[in-house]
């Protein structure tokens, strides 16, 4: 997911995708855990995803203030 990609979103969207997000990362690591995890670099995609979210969602918020 690109950063503009994030930008066009609004903030219940992005409150949700993150929500999304957050589940499939702990799917994840329960995966790597197990030793079922077929492609780690999804670990560090997914988290880079929630960092690019909680961004915008911060920007938003000291924007409004």
């Amino acid at each position: 997911m690109k950063i503009s990609e994030v930008r066009e979103l609004t903030n219940a969207e992005l409150s949700t995708k993150l929500y999304e997000l957050k589940e499939q990362l702990f799917d994840l690591r329960r995966k790597k855990a197990v030793g079922a995890l077929e492609h780690g670099e999804e670990v560090t995609r997914v988290r880079k995803d929630i960092a690019r979210v909680s961004m915008v969602l911060r920007e938003r918020e000291l924007e409004s203030k």
